[in-house]
């Protein structure tokens, strides 16, 4: 085979392997996105941290029995030192295009009982374009057995 054949060989072996790899991580990183958003909306109720909750839930500020409901949320679900991620359970892992799904966690704050609430999180975008993660709900309180 001649050297400028397996030149061209190669660099093609070496972008179709970098192609595949970018859409394997734009794949994949959504996941995690997902579960950032997930443990940084806890970690604010947590704090009590009213103000950034309401914010982080999509059009919750507009809504004033959503409003009204996660303020009662955060109040009853603050909780001294740090918060520990006792389990999370997210949505499908692998998704190619936008999806909503629920994602349950499980917390603790502190020495307290693990809290555990459901999340609805809605992600946006493609494999293309890349994925934009937003959060439209978080429950109150289940039950340590219940799933979502």
């Amino acid at each position: 085979m001649p050297r400028p054949l397996r030149f061209v060989l190669a660099a093609s072996a070496v972008a179709a392997f970098v192609v595949l790899s970018a859409l394997t991580a734009r794949v994949l990183t959504p996941a995690g996105r997902e579960r950032d958003a997930v443990v940084a909306l806890v970690r604010a109720q947590a704090r009590g941290d009213t103000a950034r909750v309401i914010g982080s839930v999509a059009g919750c500020r507009a809504r004033p029995a959503c409003t009204r409901r996660l303020r009662g949320t955060v109040a009853r679900l603050r909780r001294p030192g740090e918060v520990s991620v006792l389990r999370y359970d997210g949505p499908a892992r692998l998704a190619l295009r936008a999806r909503s799904g629920t994602a349950r966690i499980v917390w603790r704050g502190g020495d307290g009982l693990p809290v555990v609430q459901c999340v609805r999180v809605r992600r946006t975008g493609s494999v293309l374009e890349g994925f934009g993660v937003r959060v439209l709900a978080l429950s109150d309180p289940i039950g340590r057995e219940t799933s979502c």
